[in-house]
């Protein structure tokens, strides 16, 4: 289910010069170039299609759903749903 805060495998279906395009459980979602980790790192490579990521809705009130592929969202979500340090 996409809501808030909720962490799923998803797949880039487009990639842009803003951003990622994914499907996550069938629904259209954003991945804005900011909150992939390649954007952060010269280590990582950038999106491509076809690529399989984990990440974690930040607004499922915007459409398509905005989503963070990075680690440090990931690791608030998990706080704020009560299951980290």
């Amino acid at each position: 289910m996409i809501r808030n805060e909720v962490e799923s495998v998803v797949v880039v279906t487009g990639v842009s010069m803003v951003g990622v395009m994914v499907d996550i459980d069938g629904v259209k979602g954003f991945i804005d170039q900011k909150k992939h980790p390649s954007w952060w790192s010269l280590d990582v490579a950038p999106a491509r299609v076809g690529d399989v990521l984990r990440v974690v809705v930040l607004d499922d009130s915007r459409t398509p759903p905005r989503l963070s592929a990075l680690q440090s969202g990931i690791d608030i979500a998990r706080r704020i749903r009560g299951e980290g340090d």
